[in-house]
């Protein structure tokens, strides 16, 4: 298995050094030659096995240039019962009879993020030792919320490595601001930008590929790499939680094999959306791929009428994981749609740089109207279908999940298909407690902890452990610069200004 650009096909990498490189020298993102193939008979062989053994087998399709030993160090050494709170890794709780939430939150950081990012250190240290042989690897990422602390957490004191995390000063909820500027590990950094995540995402990937940056770096025996879903190690362990959940209702007697389902996402960078269509294309039997979004709907505008414009007021909400208006991953997507015509590609997103917006062809419009569904709703109606959701069935369900809700039943009402559906649920709602309570009954506690106190009486729905012990935890990072200071601040934090 060999990897191309999205903007050169003429480049072609093993997988060991997609994930060490995380993004391509012209800035395009890596993705595979092709997808392998998985029938019935494979997946019925996988109903029978462990998350661990479903994770062990779709990453040895895909990672070719590793041994089976390698492989599974990396997945028995991510995914166990000191890191997640489940057995299952990825919990599934039966909201209706044919409504299932997928609940990915139930890692250390009490995100979805957790799923990859928990794996990729393991994966990216090895696939180092194989093409990058003592350099040292400076990850830079930015973040919305979630992947900044999940990737604090997975590379905390990892050797070999350095941490470097840029996320929005106002952009992110004071639990996830406190999750990362408490970071514990000698080889982490945090600092706020005055701006929004897509200034954060285009300082990172800019700095990414500036020659007199790696160069830098280069002389001094270290490289960057990426822990944002634009690297392939971060978005290959997404299309494991598809597959394994399919298997695990075949188990569970609630779906037959080769039943269609449907499957929701609240998108923000589009990576976990894509993954699900990646497992779609493996032969995973997924109908319709329903991306919800918030206030901040380019999306749902893009998949609606073909044309991406990122050039709109820029909405602060209440799921701000979801605040982008420059979806990265979805590159990925529309590579494979034009038939991996890398200059159109090009094309495209140089107009999207440049302009602020693009149209795709006819063709790629057909595509997107037949696999993909969009929906989007504002903060009113995020909260007002939590409190449904709670009322009807005593379910909490986070701000970004309930966005994903909330387009499932429009999707529903509007085209009345009742196939049986799978919607991720992306976040604890103890992480965004503060909106969780105004939307069930109105009461918040100024105390960020005493409102998880008042959500568990109202919930008794268990307090993640993590979140409860950052009340006594240090305040490490607190640095806030401007999105043209980060070229100068990341030299900094290695002390090579």
């Amino acid at each position: 298995m060999f990897y191309n650009s999205t903007r050169s096909n003429q480049t072609k990498v093993s997988s060991a050094q997609a994930i060490t490189q995380g993004i391509s020298k012209e800035g395009g993102l890596f993705v595979p030659e092709s997808l392998p193939q998985l029938d019935a008979s494979v997946l019925q062989e996988l109903v029978e096995k462990s998350y661990v053994e479903r994770a062990e087998f779709i990453l040895g399709k895909f990672l070719t240039d590793f041994t089976q030993e390698e492989i599974c160090h990396c997945a028995q050494s991510a995914y166990n019962d000191t890191k997640f709170k489940t057995n299952q890794i990825a919990e599934l709780s039966h909201l209706t009879e044919n409504t299932y939430m997928l609940e990915l939150w139930h890692g250390p950081t009490c995100a979805f993020k957790d799923m990859a990012l928990q794996i990729l250190p393991y994966l990216l240290t090895t696939s180092a030792k194989k093409v990058a042989k003592d350099k040292e690897i400076v990850i830079l990422v930015a973040t919305s919320g979630d992947t900044g602390k999940a990737a604090l957490e997975g590379f905390k004191d990892v050797p070999g490595t350095r941490m470097l995390v840029f996320y929005p000063e106002d952009g992110v909820s004071a639990m996830q601001k406190r999750q990362m500027t408490t970071q514990e590990g000698n080889n982490v950094a945090v600092c706020a930008i005055k701006g929004n995540f897509d200034d954060a995402q285009t300082g990172v990937k800019k700095i990414f590929t500036d020659p007199a940056v790696v160069k830098k770096l280069a002389d001094h025996n270290m490289m960057f790499s990426s822990a944002n879903s634009i690297n392939w190690g971060r978005l290959l362990p997404q299309i494991v939680y598809y597959v394994s959940t399919y298997c695990q209702l075949v188990k569970e007697q609630q779906i037959k094999m080769g039943e269609t389902v449907n499957v929701v996402v609240p998108t923000g960078n589009f990576g976990n959306i894509l993954a699900a269509y990646y497992a779609k294309k493996m032969g995973l039997p997924v109908g319709k791929l329903i991306c919800a979004s918030n206030a901040n709907n380019v999306l749902t505008e893009f998949i609606q009428t073909g044309t991406y414009n990122r050039v709109r007021d820029f909405h602060t909400t209440i799921s701000p994981s979801m605040d982008i208006l420059i979806s990265s991953n979805l590159e990925r997507l529309l590579y494979d749609m034009c038939g991996k015509d890398d200059a159109k590609i090009a094309e495209w997103f140089k107009a999207l740089n440049e302009t602020g917006t693009y149209t795709v062809d006819s063709g790629v419009k057909a595509k997107l109207d037949e696999e993909f569904y969009a929906a989007c709703c504002d903060d009113q109606e995020t909260k007002a279908t939590i409190k449904q959701i709670f009322d009807r069935y005593s379910y909490v369900c986070d701000t970004h999940t309930a966005v994903a809700v909330k387009a499932a039943m429009d999707y529903r009402e509007k085209t009345g298909d009742q196939a049986k559906m799978i919607i991720a649920s992306t976040a604890s709602p103890y992480k965004f407690a503060n909106s969780v309570l105004d939307a069930i009954c109105g009461e918040v506690p100024e105390d960020d902890y005493a409102q998880l106190d008042k959500l568990y009486e109202l919930s008794h729905l268990e307090i993640p452990k993590a979140l409860a012990e950052l009340k006594e935890k240090e305040i490490r990072f607190s640095s806030s610069i401007t999105k043209e200071e980060m070229e100068d601040t990341v030299l900094q934090m290695l002390h090579l200004d």
